[in-house]
Formats: structure tokens, sequence, C-alpha cells
């Protein structure tokens, strides 16, 4: 993939890709806030970066939740943003209408873990040529990717990243299962962890999902070992007044000790 700064690969256990960033566009400063400070940080450590912020939260449990300033103002906020940080940028997309229009401003177009199995946005999504990052459902087995990933190929798009976010185990909580990385690994494809939606309590608070965002860490720690080519994390200056997701996002300023041991992770085992 060319950006600004560069080709970014992944795959070829050359490096390790970050896709990081705040959960959703509250306002363009915040954004622009924390974009800056991890591209420090990466740019310091090596670490190719793509940014990764939501212009609408669709999946929520609450009609009352925040959802972001608007599908058009939102996305032309981060087309801004990407500018003036000079960097990529993933977004994710909801609806097969969001499709075209979110190609034009993002490098890597997201599938939502609740949309993995939607044929017709899978689709749509795939013949817009951009790479896409399909998040493995909290409902299925790794080997099920297989079938999801089967549906962009046909479409003429081969060039996808599947993630892994945690597993449904009962009510309110999601487990990860390591080995589900190798199996997803073995239907040829990059493999990324998201290791702050791996921490969610989904509906803990009966209006909303709790989190472990101290979990971040340990989680990514396993991954790295196990070996994947990227790594999804969500970060906000102060994750206590964030307004989506707050309890799993990795607080910023512990960023770059957690990328360092990341890094020292995987140069050590790849």
């Amino acid at each position: 993939m060319k950006t600004p700064h560069g080709d970014i690969t992944w795959g070829d256990g050359k490096n390790f890709v970050l896709f990081a960033g705040p959960d959703i566009i509250e306002d363009e400063g915040m954004v622009m806030e924390t974009g800056k400070e991890i591209q420090r940080v990466t740019k310091a450590l090596g670490i190719p970066w793509i940014l990764k912020c939501s212009f609408d939260k669709a999946n929520r449990q609450s009609a009352s939740s925040f959802r972001g300033p608007g599908v058009n103002s939102a996305l032309k906020s981060l087309e801004k943003i990407k500018g003036e940080l000079n960097c990529a940028l993933l977004t994710d997309v909801h609806e097969t209408i969001q499709v075209k229009e979110t190609a034009e401003v993002a490098d890597v177009l997201q599938i939502p873990a609740f949309l993995s199995r939607q044929t017709d946005l899978l689709v749509e999504t795939a013949k817009t040529g951009k790479i896409i990052h399909i998040k493995k459902g909290q409902f299925l087995a790794p080997w099920d990717m297989k079938a999801i990933a089967a549906k962009a190929v046909n479409a003429g798009n081969d060039k996808i990243l599947l993630c892994e976010r945690g597993t449904t185990f009962g009510y309110n909580r999601l487990i990860n299962d390591m080995t589900g990385l190798v199996e997803m690994r073995r239907l040829g494809f990059p493999v990324v962890m998201d290791c702050t939606h791996s921490t969610q309590l989904p509906g803990a608070t009966g209006e909303s999902s709790g989190g472990r965002g101290d979990m971040v860490w340990p989680l990514g720690r396993a991954a790295m070992a196990v070996g994947v080519d990227g790594i999804f994390l969500e970060t906000h200056p102060n994750p206590e007044k964030a307004l989506c997701d707050g309890p799993t996002s990795l607080r910023l300023r512990d960023l770059e000790g957690v990328l360092t041991n990341l890094k020292k992770i995987f140069t050590t085992h790849f």
C-alpha cells in the first residue's frame, strides 16, 4: 500500500502495522491531537501507522448513545485531518450507500464485526478496489472467515485483512482464543489483532458496553508472541471522558510504552 511516507506492507514478516486512533470523531481538535501524538511515537519507533477513526457508530446498544457529528460532516473532517497529518486512513462502513463516498476519503475500508456476514456490504466494498479490513464477528469461528473473505475475492478484490476482536462467551463477556490467529492466517490472508474491542464487556452497563482497558497491553503481548501482521487499537487522551468506547481505549500517554514493548517482542521472535 502506497502512502505519503512510503509503502506499507503486511504479511511478509518484515514489520507489523499499527491501526490506531480515537474510536470516533468527537471533534477535529481531539482527533488531530491524538493523531499527532501517535505519529510522533510511531515515527520514533519505526512502526508503520494508519490512522483509525470512525465517522459514524451505527452499532450502539442505546439510541441515545453518541454516533458522531453526522456522516457528511465527519467525512469532511477526516479528510482534512488526513491531509494535515499526511497519513493513511482506516474507517468503517455500515451500509452499501456509504461505501462509494467513504472510499473517496479512506485508504482502508473496515467491515464491522456485527456486519461481517452482510454479503451486499462486503461485495460493494470489494468493488471499490480498496484494502478491506474485515473484523471477525463475535459469533464466528476463525475458519468461518474463509467464506467471508471469499465474498470479496469473488467480487474481484483479494486485498483483505482479517481481524480478531474476541468471541462471545455467555453474557457481557468476550474471550480471545489465540489459536484463532493461527487458524485465520492459514486461510492465506494477513491477520490483525484488535486489542481494544477484545476487552469489551458488551452491554455490561445496561445502556452501553463496559470494558477492561487495562487488558489491552496483555492481549497485544500475547498476539505479538503468537504472530500477527498488525495491531489495531483505539486510544484517547482521556478515556474517562470519551464519548464512545472509553472503557476499552488505551490512554494516549501509555501508547509509547505499549508499542515499545510490542516491537521488542516482534523483533525478538520474528
